[in-house]
Parts: C-alpha cells; sequence; structure tokens
C-alpha cells in the first residue's frame, strides 16, 4: 500500500512540476549585421526545436570587448581571422568536435588551410563566409571623373592626382588598419604582413597623403551610401558592396554598383564559427553549426549576403549571379593574389593605434 501511494504521488508530483522545470532549448548567437538568410533561422527552429536568440555587431572589436569581458551567455561567435588568433590565443574558445559535425566533410580545403594561418589544424573554428578588400563604387559617377580607365588598381585611392578627381562626389575608406595598412604596404611593394615600424609608419604614410580626399572612415555605412548615391567610391568588402547593388536595383534609383579586387593583389579574410569556452549551450552550438555547414543552407548564405561560404560542396545551389562573380568566387589566378596576415604583437598594435589617429585625425 505504501509503495502504491508512493508512486501515486510521484506520478502526480511529476505531472504537477514538470512544466516549471521543463527546459526550453536556447542557442544565443552574435554575429555580423546583415549576414544570414533569416529564415534558415526559423527553419532550424522548427527542425530542432531550439529556440536561437540571434543578437548582431558590427565591429571585430564589438565581440571582442565583449569575449574578454567574460561570461557573455553566447554560444556562438563569428570572429574574423587575425581576430580569432588573438582569442584563440587568450583561451577564449573551445576546441572542436569534428564528430560532432557530419557535415564537415563538405569543407572547402583550400578555404580551410588559409585559416589555418589564424586556427593551426582548424581546432577552434570552421569558416562561415570569407571575401575581399577591395574597390566599391558608382560606375556611371567614377567614369564621368576618370573617364576610360579600368577602375582595377591601388592607383584609384593611394595616387592624389586620381583620387582627387572624384574626392568631389564622395569617398569613403574602411575604418579598419589592419586592411588599410595591408594594402598600401603591398601596395608599396613592401610585405603585407610587415610588422616593421617603419614599413607600418611608410604605409600610414602613403593613406595619409591622400586623407585631405577622405570623406569618412567606416566600416558600414559605406553601404547605404553607395546605394543612395551620397558616394561614388570606398575601399570595401566584396559582399557588402553587392548588398549596396541589390538596395540600390530594389530602389529603382538607376544607381549602377561595382567592385574589382585590384590587380596588386589584396587582403583575404574570413568570419569563422566558434564557440566560446564558457558558452551554456554547447550541444545546441554543434547542431547550428552542422546545420549551417549543409551545402544548400551555405548556399542561401551567400546567395542572400553576396559572400563566398567555407562549403566547397554548396557550389551547385549558390545563385548564378554570385557564383559567376568573379569579385565573389574569384578565378584561380586573383586567388593566387590575395594574401593573409597575422594579428599584432601588443608593441606593434600601439603604434598601429597612433598612427591610425594620426591618418583619421589629419593630424
Amino acid at each position: 500500500m505504501l509503495k502504491r501511494m508512493f508512486g501515486f504521488c510521484l506520478v502526480g508530483l511529476g505531472l504537477f512540476v514538470s512544466p516549471a522545470f521543463a527546459q526550453e532549448r536556447i542557442l544565443n548567437v552574435y554575429n555580423w549585421t546583415d549576414y544570414i538568410d533569416t529564415k534558415l533561422l526559423e527553419e532550424f527552429t522548427r527542425e530542432t526545436g531550439i529556440k536561437i536568440v540571434y543578437d548582431t555587431y558590427d565591429s571585430n572589436e564589438m565581440l571582442e570587448a565583449k569575449l574578454l569581458a567574460g561570461n557573455t551567455g553566447y554560444d556562438i561567435v563569428v570572429p574574423s581571422g587575425t581576430f580569432l588568433q588573438r582569442q584563440i590565443q587568450a583561451g577564449i574558445f573551445q576546441q572542436l568536435d569534428v564528430h560532432k559535425l557530419p557535415n564537415a566533410k563538405g569543407i572547402w580545403q583550400e578555404v580551410a588551410a588559409r585559416l589555418a594561418v589564424y586556427d593551426p589544424g582548424n581546432k577552434y573554428a570552421v569558416t562561415y563566409m570569407w571575401y575581399t578588400t577591395g574597390l566599391s563604387y558608382n560606375i556611371d559617377k567614377v567614369a564621368q571623373r576618370l573617364g576610360v580607365m579600368p577602375i582595377d588598381t591601388w592607383d584609384i585611392v593611394f595616387k592624389p592626382e586620381l583620387i582627387k578627381k572624384i574626392a568631389d562626389c564622395g569617398v569613403y575608406f574602411l575604418d579598419s588598419p589592419e586592411d588599410l595598412i595591408s594594402v598600401a604596404l603591398r601596395y608599396l611593394g613592401l610585405n603585407p604582413d610587415s610588422k616593421k615600424p617603419d614599413d607600418i609608419r611608410k604605409a600610414t604614410s602613403l593613406i595619409a597623403q591622400v586623407r585631405p580626399y577622405v570623406k569618412k572612415f567606416h566600416s558600414s555605412e559605406y553601404i547605404n551610401a553607395l546605394a543612395n548615391g551620397d558616394i561614388c567610391l570606398a575601399i570595401g568588402w566584396a559582399g557588402d558592396t553587392f548588398q549596396a547593388r541589390t538596395r540600390a536595383e530594389d530602389a529603382k534609383n538607376g544607381i549602377k554598383i561595382n567592385y574589382t579586387i585590384p590587380k596588386e593583389g589584396t587582403l583575404m579574410t574570413f568570419d569563422a564559427f566558434a564557440i566560446p569556452k564558457d558558452a551554456p549551450h554547447v550541444s545546441e552550438a554543434y547542431r547550428f553549426i552542422d546545420f549551417m555547414l549543409r551545402p544548400q543552407v551555405a548556399a542561401r548564405n551567400s546567395s542572400i549576403t553576396n559572400y563566398a561560404n567555407g562549403v566547397i560542396d554548396s557550389k551547385p545551389f549558390v545563385e548564378k549571379s554570385v557564383l559567376e562573380n568573379p569579385a565573389i568566387y574569384p578565378d584561380e589566378g586573383t586567388m593566387a593574389r590575395l594574401f593573409t596576415i597575422t594579428p599584432y604583437d601588443a608593441q606593434t598594435q600601439r603604434l598601429v593605434t597612433r598612427e591610425w589617429t594620426r591618418v583619421k585625425t589629419g593630424k
């Protein structure tokens, strides 16, 4: 009798308390702004029952400040190459168990090998998207000012006699010293990954020389500025440029936008999925990353964002206009001219910060 009563009480108790103790499955994602097909988030939740709390940022510095502060509550973050390397060294991320990522079999090995510059052995991260730094421009306005000159060289922005011809219609530069300094070093015939103080000063002096013709340094505002016709040229990122083109086309404002990778070569950058060491929902994070590595899913993200993804098997599913755009998916010859860089040590970082402030303020 006692057993029966005890069993009845347990069942009754279970029925009574289960709603209170039932844990909703949650995943906290922190990603770049405008960097995903948002419908996929809903589809992931429907398929897995995992609710996504999705926050965005627009700079690596913003992400890094939160990660270094600790206890962010995020399960997945998407740092860029050099920041990823520095954060790995700081012990922020947990190593990935590839056995929990069945779709990792479709990873683009050439891209993974380049990511390994920042994540040796690809132990902590998998590529989400990769892209280049280049020239984003309003086709008609630039042609009016430069004539038939091909827009395929860093001369356009680093030669005062050329950039001043287009300054009247607005020029933006990325507010990213690692992008601008590395391409300036390459333009000068120096090692784009140089940490030599004299080399860095030469690069920043080159940029400072054309500072009077730059309207603004910003890493996201140039998208709308191009789309609205407020500027006619920017040093920007490929995917952002084609987002600007799409916005202009949607607005039917007659603005035509293009992007080129300068023939001298440029920086190749990666944004990668990583799981913080203190992530509260690790199993859910693996489910999400594996979902994003599905070829059809990766293709949809590329087709929406205009960024190349890190899944080679996605290519047959990527929208043709994106896949066949050499500015997004460069040909073999262009790939050979792309370079990667490593993080600055603390002493070099202080120099870069000072020099970058000098460039931006024009002092």
